[in-house]
Order: structure tokens, then C-alpha cells, then sequence
């Protein structure tokens, strides 16, 4: 595998290091920098390494449907919600704007009342982002005016969404901390370079190293309290170790802030609790993509490579109830994507009537495309969770993606 780290973020990264206390800082606050540094981190530098000819690819980047499919569900939402004439569809990691471009194109067409009444919210940050995300709207909806505008968290009023809030393969990007079980305690993964290490216990590359310390907050050891997991119940050796996600408790915090009434719906791939902290499962769920390959390593590469962990799911649906976000239903992205549809388009393939040899071949690139969407082995088995805030009785109408799909 190619070594290939950016320098400067390497300098920036030693120098935070440097300056914290113990010359070290937790995994969670490298991995925010290695992505999210605004000049130079992951997502702000490497903005078009996403898809065929990047580091990975997502279900948007299989055609149109996933995104026309997601917009029948944000259409069944408005009308559970009595057909609001301002109805906010606020997007959070929104890539290269690939399903913002599908889901505009779609309602405009198919669902016009609900375009014309639809604001659609771009949560992001990194400038070079948005740009992309810009470009590529206008150039694939050239004629359209678009109700789209960017936005961050903070400049979102409070209380002021009237909507849906969803989010696909964002939750996994998010910065971890990363514990470790040792000697019967609980502790914190650290970064620091091998010049300012003391422990003599180091390990990791030459560039940086990891050393175990106590834990930066108790808001680590709270989590496992939240989730009901025990790690101390003897089924964990010394030497487990794992991810805590506690940006994503701030994060479903944030977005209940914002959300008056309606919904969020959260797609990525992960496991509940039980299944997350599985004794077995030793060496968490970690894993770097650079260029279409994964591994384990994210301290090469550095800048270069996308890093991301699993979701614990069961940690959004108790966090989530404390915010005052009610669980409307979890299901699997294959089965969500059959029961709004998805099933009637592989049908519609399959009658078709066309003989030529280049038509076959986009039908069969169309069909395989379809099928990749639902394949229990990779994208099809993705946990597809939504929550609720503030509906009434009046508004308990089973979402159609969360009904079992005819077959």
C-alpha cells in the first residue's frame, strides 16, 4: 500500500500534540483533525475521492433511485404532517450533492406541490465542499431554481425546523474516542510522536504513536451505562478494545435543538450494542479507505485516507429518547428500499421490451445497480433508523419505508 501523508496536517497535528497537556491527544481529536481540519483534513482537501474512481463508494453513486426512492419517503412525511406550506429538508453530510440533486429533480416532476414547498438545507462546513456541492447542482439542474441553501448547526435557529432531518453515511465519519480494557480498568486511547513519548509502551507508525491513559471524561464510561453493556462482566480480555461515539450523542442533541416537529431518519451501516461489544469483536470496528482498499492503519496515509467506525444504533435510540426523539422504527436500507419501490422498478426491468445490444447492456448495468442497493452482504444490510419529534396521535401513521415490502 502507498505511504502518502500530507505534511502539513502531519505538522499541525504535532504541533496540537506538542501543546496539549502530556504532550498527547485522545484518537477522537486526531480523527477530527485528519478529516475535518478545514484547510487540510480529509474532507476538505480530497473532496472529489469519492466513488468509482475514488476511496469508496456510496448508494447514491448506483444511479438515481436511492435518491428518488428517499424522496417518496420525505413526501409521505409532509402529507403525515398535514401538508406544511414551509417544509425543511435539511441534508447532513451531503458528499458531492449527488442525492440533494436527485431528490430535487425527482419531487420537481413527480411531486410538484411538495417542491413548492420545500426549503432544502445543506448542513456543512468545509468551503471546498460546498463549492462542489454547488457546481454540481447547477450543472445538473441548470434550468431549475433550486429552494437550496447551505448552512452550519449554528446559524439554525433553534426550535425552527418544521421537517425532515436525515443523513446517509455521515455517523460513521464521525470522530471516536477509543478505549481499551487493561489490567481491569477501563482506559482511553492517546496520540502523541514517538520524541514526546514516555510511556515506553508505545505503538502505532513512525510518524505518530498511541499510548493508553485514563480517560479524558467519564462521559466514556457513562456510554456503556447508557447502552448496557458491561465490560468488567469477564467476558472481555484484557487488552479489548473499541470505539465510543459521544460526537454522535452530541451530535442527535444538536439536531432535537433544531427539530420543532417531524422527523430524523439516520442511514449507515452498524450494529446494536450487543452485537457492537461483542467479546469477540476485540479490536473494535476501525477501518481507513484509501483508494478502493481497507485496513486498519490510520496513521498512514495520513490526510489521504477516509477513517470510520461502525454505528452503534442502540446508543441513537436511548440517546435520542433522552432528547425527546421519539423511535419511530429501525429496519434494514434493502428492506426500506423494497417498500418504497424498489421492487416494482427490478419488475419494470425486467419486462422490458428492448433488443438492441447497447440497451440490453444499460438495462443489465441498471438491473445490477438495483440489486447492489439491497444485498443483504453489503449495502442492502445498512440499519435505517428514524425518529420522530412532536407528532401527535394525529400523525402515527406507519411510514411506508418502515412496512413490510410486497414481493
Amino acid at each position: 500500500m502507498l505511504l502518502n501523508s500530507n505534511s502539513v496536517l502531519c505538522k499541525i497535528i504535532t504541533d496540537q500534540i506538542a501543546q496539549a497537556p502530556n504532550h498527547q491527544i485522545n484518537f477522537a481529536e486526531y480523527m477530527d483533525l485528519v478529516l475535518y481540519h478545514p484547510q487540510h483534513g480529509y474532507y476538505a482537501a480530497n473532496a472529489t475521492n469519492i466513488g468509482a474512481q475514488g476511496d469508496f463508494v456510496t448508494s447514491p453513486h448506483f444511479g438515481t433511485d436511492f435518491g428518488e426512492l428517499l424522496a417518496e419517503q420525505f413526501v409521505e412525511m409532509w402529507e403525515i404532517l398535514g401538508n406544511p406550506p414551509s417544509f425543511q429538508l435539511v441534508e447532513m453530510g451531503a458528499g458531492q450533492g449527488l442525492i440533494a440533486t436527485d431528490v430535487l429533480r425527482y419531487l420537481h416532476r413527480q411531486h410538484p406541490n411538495f417542491f413548492n414547498s420545500l426549503e432544502y438545507i445543506i448542513v456543512e462546513k468545509a468551503a471546498a465542499m460546498i463549492t462542489q456541492q454547488q457546481q454540481f447542482l447547477q450543472r445538473a439542474l441548470p434550468n431549475l431554481e433550486l429552494p437550496v441553501r447551505w448552512s452550519t448547526f449554528e446559524e439554525i435557529s433553534d426550535n425552527s425546523i418544521v421537517g425532515c432531518c436525515f443523513s446517509n453515511e455521515l455517523v460513521d465519519a464521525l470522530p471516536v474516542n477509543q478505549i481499551a480494557l487493561k489490567k481491569g480498568q477501563l482506559k482511553e486511547i492517546y496520540v502523541t510522536t514517538p520524541s514526546l513519548d514516555k510511556s515506553g509502551e508505545a505503538r502505532g507508525s513512525s510518524e505518530f504513536v498511541e499510548v493508553t491513559d485514563e480517560l479524558s471524561t467519564p462521559q466514556l464510561s457513562e456510554y456503556f451505562e447508557l447502552v448496557g453493556i458491561n465490560l468488567f462482566s469477564g467476558n472481555y480480555q484484557d487488552g479489548y478494545r473499541s470505539e465510543v461515539n459521544l460526537a454522535a450523542l452530541d451530535w442527535l442533541k444538536t439536531i432535537s435543538n433544531k427539530l420543532q416537529q417531524g422527523y430524523l431518519l439516520t442511514i449507515d451501516y452498524g450494529y446494536t450494542a450487543t452485537r457492537y461489544y461483542n467479546p469477540q469483536r476485540y479490536q473494535g470496528t476501525l477501518q481507513c479507505y484509501y483508494q478502493h482498499a481497507h485496513h486498519n492503519d490510520p496513521y498512514i496515509n495520513i490526510g489521504y485516507q477516509d477513517i470510520t467506525a461502525h454505528v452503534d444504533f442502540t446508543a441513537l435510540e436511548r440517546q435520542g429518547e433522552l432528547c425527546g426523539l421519539h423511535k419511530v422504527g429501525f429496519t434494514q436500507q434493502g428492506l426500506f428500499l423494497m417498500a418504497l419501490g424498489l421492487g416494482d422498478r427490478i419488475s419494470a426491468i425486467s419486462t422490458s421490451s428492448v433488443t438492441d445490444t447497447q440497451g440490453i447492456q444499460q438495462i443489465l448495468q441498471r438491473r445490477d445497480a438495483l440489486h447492489q442497493l439491497i444485498n443483504p452482504m453489503g449495502l442492502g444490510k445498512f440499519g435505517v433508523l428514524i425518529q420522530s419529534k412532536w407528532l401527535t396521535e394525529d400523525h402515527q401513521r406507519q411510514l411506508k419505508g418502515l412496512s413490510m415490502p410486497s414481493m
